[in-house]
């Protein structure tokens, strides 16, 4: 008789931990850049891509590591993901504990990009966690589960926004970032100790037939969700269905956009608004944390009315919130933007991860991987414009940015209907 080790309710409980601790990256510039720009001064380009760099390699190791967790179940690259996000920070830490005030020059920029980038990969377990919990639950409790996966690891960039600027003036910006690596640390230490992979993928690894572990894991264990070939070929399959790239274009706006504007949003409001960086930070925390909060929310009533009419809804809030940032000009203005975006990318994002099984269910993984890595490069992406925006039109572009937003919304919500008439046409 096999032994396995675990349930789902520890599976989703350990992949939430480790994507809580990888997922915290997205913060890792937005609110120090302001210190580091005092000594390594850069242009608002620049700066915006400082603060994206985390998401670069979030986003695009999404896509193999997915893939990989439809061979092994998800454990080893979570591990692996982890690992290089605690080197990243241990260089982190060296390089301020040796240089930083006096001796960090801009000469140190393209050193920061790199290890903002390794930091970055822990970023990555999102796309590896869906994979690992969906193979956990049946199918009519995806919704629920991975909304509360998504929602509640998402709650980290929030929470680091919150925490670090009191950390940064008790601590000091290098004892902050090591603070940070006990952190890592220690998570990493926890998810080793209590990950586990579903059923399926732990009779594999005791040496089972897998036609003969299919057939265990779905009658003993009632296991729903099966991975189809390798990794290459999960890719393979899940890139040729067109509904992959759908869900990726509205990805890309809805979690993207969520990347983002968590990282964005401290230079906006000390920028925009001359906030201190506490009260920057604060306003960062509500928008990143009510997101999150909202993905938990968006996965239940997804599983209640359906991703494609949740998604109709929560974009066409996300659009609205983007108007109102477009205009404001008033601080009490652009807390209702922030709010209205907040509530619309967190259910959105949500709805998107209920379409990945019901659409692809032949490969979940690889779908998790092209949607997740590629949605999330929007995160990498839209920093940059919007510095470059604030470039040309001056502090009124800490404003027109939001038009991006505005337009992204718009299309993803053409991109919806064509899903669901799609789907129409098939019932």
């Amino acid at each position: 008789m096999a032994k396995i080790r675990g349930n789902p309710d520890l599976g989703g409980m350990s992949a939430t931990i480790g994507f809580f601790i990888g997922f915290a990256a997205v913060s890792l510039f937005g609110i120090t850049a302001t210190k580091i720009k005092e000594v390594m001064p850069v242009s608002p380009f620049l700066l915006g891509l400082l603060i994206s760099t985390p998401a670069l390699s979030g986003s695009l190791l999404r896509i193999p590591f997915a893939a990989w967790t439809d061979t092994n179940g998800g454990r080893k690259p979570f591990l692996v993901l982890l690992i290089l996000s605690i080197l990243g920070m241990l260089g982190l830490y060296t390089v301020m504990n040796q240089f930083y005030p006096a001796r960090l020059t801009t000469h140190f920029y393209p050193l920061f990009l790199f290890l903002g980038v390794l930091c970055g990969c822990g970023i990555a377990t999102f796309s590896v966690g869906i994979g690992q919990v969906s193979y956990w639950f049946p199918q009519s409790k995806q919704g629920t589960v991975l909304g509360l996966f998504a929602g509640l690891g998402n709650l980290a960039p929030g929470m680091f926004a919150l925490i670090l600027p009191f950390a940064m003036k008790s601590l000091g910006l290098s004892l902050t970032y090591l603070a940070w690596l006990i952190f890592l640390v220690v998570g990493t230490t926890i998810y080793w100790l209590l990950g586990r992979n579903a059923w399926y993928f732990q009779l594999i690894e005791q040496g089972m037939n897998p036609e003969e572990a299919k057939r265990q894991a779905r009658e003993q264990y009632h296991q729903e969700n099966f991975p189809k070939g390798n990794a290459k070929e999960s890719l393979r399959i899940s890139a040729q269905n067109w509904k992959t790239w759908v869900l990726f274009a509205i990805y890309f706006t809805t979690f993207g956009g969520f990347i983002a504007l968590t990282a964005w949003f401290p230079t906006y409001w000390s920028s925009f608004y001359k906030l201190a960086i506490v009260e920057a930070g604060m306003l960062t925390a509500l928008y990143s944390i009510l997101a999150s909060l909202m993905r938990v929310i968006g996965g239940q009533i997804s599983d209640v009315y359906g991703g494609e009419r949740t998604l109709i809804f929560s974009l066409g809030l996300m659009a609205a919130g983007a108007i109102v940032m477009f205009v404001a000009d008033a601080f009490a203005l652009s807390i209702m933007g922030c709010v209205l975006l907040a509530i619309g990318m967190g259910m959105s994002n949500a709805a998107v991860f209920k379409l990945v099984p019901q659409e692809v269910p032949e490969a979940v993984g690889g779908t998790a991987g092209w949607v997740g890595g590629l949605g999330a490069f929007g995160g990498f992406v839209i920093p940059p414009f919007m510095g470059y925006i604030v470039s040309i039109f001056g502090q009124e572009g800490y404003g027109k940015g939001f038009g991006l937003f505005v337009i992204f919304a718009s299309v993803s919500l053409v991109l919806t209907f064509v899903l669901k008439s799609q789907r129409r046409i098939k019932g």
